[in-house]
């Protein structure tokens, strides 16, 4: 049904272990699935030395499946990236568990028709889409929502940055994209247009277009006072990010090699959301999803509600013929460590800044 394209990104071990001899501060390995500033929280936290002791590696993959592929082995610790892999991640062993929800999409997961394409035009025709990740999803839902099969077109494995060129020279009917890859499409492509996006509420009420935290099983269970810091570590960074917003965008600017506008076009300047961006959860609202602080989650999504998500994944993979059975969501969610930070005491509850 895919088509498979691109290299996975090889991930260096050596890279990514301690030089020889005694470390004044732990180093933990973080991955980023793709370059993006929801992502770069745990980066924020070691330039702003919120992470005493530790020194946090980042990783930029550009390839979720191969980072994913890393953290089940161990080469790193952490994981962000979207909720999506969850019920695979069950199904295949791999030991990786989802420890909070970080940010959903807010609008910014868009998909663009190429010009004089429509729903009722689609069939037949190519679209993109990336293999076992958000845009297959948002696809998925999109083609059910506007009454085309999910057989009756032709699926090709394109990661966003992939699938711009295929847009413009007319080899794509549709794709899923995000910024700064729509604007790059719309801008030039005359005619294009946007059929659908998660900022809808009723896609916003699933809670399935929602980025994550992954980590290591054995991670969690041998290293666990460091996995407890580092997800601290991970929502001071989301805090210190809202009190020093531009600075914060700077800084991930110049991390992820993005101009600071096409960092702004996503996270936003308000230290909490951008409409067509993310809305960044705070702690108590990641609390509040996991289920271990009492109180409602935005958008309706309901206390405790992160193993109902991954369900509501795992049958959607079931429909889009990734995956075959359904798993025991909860096997891939530990909310213990924001258990543990809930029981310390550790609150954060974040507004818009005017």
């Amino acid at each position: 049904m895919f088509r498979k394209t691109g290299a996975a990104l090889a991930v260096s071990v050596a890279a990514m272990t301690a030089p020889a001899g005694a470390q004044a501060a732990e180093r933990v390995n973080v991955g980023l699935c793709v370059s993006w500033p929801g992502y770069a929280m745990l980066e924020l936290a070691q330039r702003m030395g919120l992470a005493e002791g530790y020194e946090i590696n980042s990783v930029l993959f550009d390839d979720p499946l191969g980072g994913h592929a890393a953290l089940a082995a161990g080469q790193i610790d952490v994981y962000e990236c979207t909720g999506d892999y969850t019920p695979l991640a069950i199904e295949r062993g791999t030991g990786v568990v989802n420890v909070a929800l970080a940010n959903p999409s807010y609008g910014v997961d868009k998909i663009i028709m190429a010009p004089g394409i429509t729903a009722e035009t689609l069939a037949g025709n190519r679209i993109g889409a990336p293999q076992a990740y958000i845009g297959q999803l948002l696809m998925g839902v999109f083609l059910e929502t506007a009454g085309v099969p999910l057989d009756s077109v032709e699926w090709v494995n394109l990661l966003a940055d992939e699938a711009v060129g295929p847009m413009m020279s007319g080899d794509l009917a549709a794709a899923y994209l995000y910024e700064p890859w729509i604007t790059k499409v719309m801008d030039n492509l005359p005619g294009s247009s946007a059929a659908f996006d998660t900022a809808y509420p009723e896609a916003l009420r699933t809670g399935i277009f929602t980025d994550v935290i992954y980590m290591n099983g054995d991670f969690v269970a041998e290293r666990r006072d460091v996995a407890r810091d580092i997800l601290k570590a991970r929502f001071d960074a989301v805090g210190w990010w809202h009190e020093n917003t531009a600075e914060g965008n700077e800084a991930m600017a110049e991390f992820l090699k993005w101009p600071l506008a096409d960092v702004e076009s996503v996270i936003g300047t308000n230290g909490k959301y951008l409409d067509d961006g993310i809305y960044m959860y705070d702690f108590d609202e990641a609390a509040q999803a996991c289920g271990v602080l009492e109180g409602e989650p935005p958008f309706e999504i309901g206390n405790g509600s992160i193993t109902g998500v991954v369900a509501t994944i795992n049958d959607w993979w079931i429909r889009l013929g990734l995956m075959t059975k359904t798993v025991d969501a909860a096997a891939g969610v530990d909310c213990s460590l924001m258990a543990d930070l809930v029981e310390s005491g550790y609150r954060q509850s974040l507004d818009a800044n005017e």
